[in-house]
């Protein structure tokens, strides 16, 4: 009984810190997403930048909301999660939520590199000029693709839950979760597919806009005479330095997340479970004060004037 006050306490513990991560990641991207609709009612139309910050946006929104729902239920109500098709629904949303929240990041650093950087590449040039033909088909492609593995991961929810779905009694519920862990190996090898793909295209973007600001300081600097596109260099440099940053820390995350995914209650997969709930959130607040329009909206709706101030001063 002790053991069993002990599990629950812990479940407890991890259900109400990925609740204070959770909802406030809710609220950020969820204010993305209503001031971005907002501003195309308005103005009935999005640039590129616009569009594909909504989707990242609704996407966030849509992972930290099923994410916080299927631990809610593993953890209070673990029995209820291997009723009919609830478990293989919450993977296939978590999978598609997930993988559309990398794409979408992703084609963001593509977009912001392409767009700022100056190369005089032909093949470069012609994607500078038609880049916003191309971010529809982008969008389009990631999501088929978040999609289809989307229903990959149902599938490979479906076979471990049919083997115990009669198996799901308080005595045995943790081997069943052990079980249900090595099944979900292929999708874990799958993800790791995805997140190397994205974080490629991040690396690269990353490494083009770094060279294009270098080449760009140093003509400056032989002409002795100053540009405004530098600051939109810098500011692109540090949105997509923040994506890599973060992009290191969860593909680190997803290879110990493989590493530790037989090891209920480890204090690993705790410390995993907790940045993957502050990364959609907390990623999110750095994109709204790299854009001029979100971070005037946000500073109207709560008074963060003064203590913006503070920070650059100090800085």
């Amino acid at each position: 009984s002790s053991q069993q006050s002990n599990v629950t306490s812990y479940g407890a513990m991890t259900v109400a810190i990925i609740t204070l991560e959770a909802f406030p990641g809710m609220w950020i991207n969820a204010f993305i997403v209503c001031v971005l609709c907002i501003a195309w009612v308005k103005k009935k139309t999005l640039n590129s930048n616009e569009k594909i910050l909504l989707l990242l946006g609704c996407s966030r929104f849509c992972y930290l909301c099923i994410s916080w729902a299927y631990s809610f239920l593993s953890t209070i109500y673990p029995n209820y999660l291997y009723v009919h098709t609830i478990l293989q629904l919450a993977v296939f949303f978590q999978a598609l939520f997930d993988y559309s929240n990398l794409w979408f990041s992703a084609c963001l650093c593509v977009f912001y590199c392409i767009k700022i950087a100056n190369f005089r590449n032909s093949f470069f040039i012609y994607l500078k000029v038609k880049i916003d033909r191309i971010v529809p088909w982008l969008l389009l492609g990631s999501g088929i693709l978040s999609l289809a593995i989307g229903i990959i991961a149902y599938n490979i929810a479906d076979k471990p839950h049919c083997n115990n779905r009669n198996s799901t009694g308080e005595g045995n519920f943790g081997k069943v979760n052990i079980k249900m862990d090595k099944h979900f190996f292929p999708s874990f090898f799958l993800a790791g597919f995805g997140y190397a793909a994205s974080f490629l295209a991040v690396i690269f973007s990353a490494v083009f806009l770094l060279f294009s600001l270098w080449r760009h300081k140093r003509k400056m600097q032989t002409n002795s005479m100053k540009n405004l596109s530098m600051d939109a260099h810098i500011r692109a440099m540090k949105s997509i330095f923040s994506f890599l940053v973060m992009y290191s820390i969860n593909f680190v995350c997803l290879v110990l997340k493989m590493v530790y995914a037989t090891k209920k209650g480890s204090q690993m997969t705790f410390l995993i479970v907790v940045f993957q709930y502050t990364f959609p959130g907390f990623h999110s607040l750095i994109l709204i004060f790299s854009n001029p329009k979100l971070e005037k909206t946000l500073l109207k709706i709560i008074p963060l004037e003064r203590c913006v101030k503070c920070k650059v001063c100090m800085r």
